[in-house]
């Protein structure tokens, strides 16, 4: 298996695990904390599920390989949100506390590095 394949799998993997062990069966109760903190304890549950779900979205969109650029620049664009909010409202539910933006920052990193360098396009090609 390709680098590139194995960085794809990778992406799929974490965003699978976040939405679907973390998030829809909830084995992770931390991950509802941290949306009641953001966004409220009224129906934390029920947008811990829809953000679990959607996670779960993207982990199939970058295995489809469909527009990868945009589910890039989404990717990074929800990392970067999701990881600033928790930054500033609930650091001590984290994992690794405020680090974890250290985390979040390197993947960033890698997704780019995957989409924008590894996937550079071909001169004559669209």
């Amino acid at each position: 298996m390709t680098q590139e394949k194995l960085l794809t799998l990778f992406f799929a993997i974490v965003w699978f695990t976040n939405g679907f062990v973390c998030k829809v069966l909830n084995l992770v109760p931390r991950h509802e904390a941290i949306v009641a903190r953001i966004l409220g304890p009224t129906n934390s549950e029920t947008f811990t599920l829809l953000i679990g779900l959607a996670e779960i979205g993207i982990a199939i969109w970058i295995l489809t390989g469909f527009k990868s650029r945009i589910n890039a620049i989404l990717q990074m664009a929800v990392v970067t949100i999701m990881n600033t909010l928790e930054f500033l409202l609930a650091p001590d539910l984290l994992l690794w506390g405020k680090f974890n933006a250290v985390f979040a920052f390197l993947f960033i990193l890698l997704i780019y590095y995957h989409e924008f360098i590894m996937n550079r396009p071909q001169k004559n090609s669209l």
